[in-house]
């Protein structure tokens, strides 16, 4: 996987443009001059933890002594999920991470999941286990995702009233296909790995 690939990859499970009405909500009780600053805060929490997991992956699938392919394997369900989420949005509006609460956020629920969700950080397992020593470019594509969906979220407001709500959740679904795509190629990439050992 190129650096661009994965850069790209890990956008799509950040899903700013989905995150849009959901980062939205959890801040229309903070006062307005405090909103950029709560959602800059949030973002570098996210990419704290991100690089924190990028830098210490290897270390935590040792003490697991979880093979590559149980991590690809595992990671393409949980993006498959993910993606599903993303495309069919369930009934009640929680959205993927929950419904929104009344407290200015603080880690929870924006920071993570919202920006470092599991999936990211499953994602960014297997990219340390299946070429560890090109922790350099997936930092690249990890800080590259990042500040792309920092720029998207920085600008909610204004996407939210130029867009819509219904272009943002049709934009939310075509990103859902593609991680669809991405986690079955993961999840087949993983099973063709596990056959080729046991044969």
């Amino acid at each position: 996987m190129t650096t661009l690939s994965a850069g790209i990859l890990l956008f799509l499970i950040m899903d700013p443009l989905g995150n849009i009405p959901f980062f939205l909500s959890l801040l229309k009780d903070v006062p307005p001059r405090r909103r950029r600053i709560v959602m800059v805060r949030e973002l570098l929490i996210a990419l704290g933890v991100l690089l924190g997991f990028l830098v210490g992956g290897q270390l935590i699938l040792k003490a697991l002594q979880l093979r590559q392919e149980s991590i690809s394997i595992a990671g393409g369900i949980v993006l498959f999920l993910i993606g599903i989420r993303m495309v069919f949005p369930p009934a009640d509006g929680g959205g993927i991470f929950g419904k929104p609460g009344q407290a200015e956020p603080f880690i929870v629920p924006m920071a993570i999941p919202g920006v470092a969700g599991p999936s990211a950080m499953a994602a960014l397992l297997l990219l340390t286990n299946t070429q560890p020593g090109r922790t350099a470019d997936w930092a690249t594509a990890l800080v590259l995702a990042w500040l792309a969906t920092s720029v998207i979220l920085l600008s909610s407001t204004y996407l939210f009233r130029w867009l819509g709500e219904s272009v943002l959740t049709a934009l939310e679904r075509v990103m859902g296909m593609l991680l669809i795509a991405l986690s079955v190629q993961m999840f087949l990439g993983g099973v063709a790995a596990y056959l080729h050992l046991t044969v």
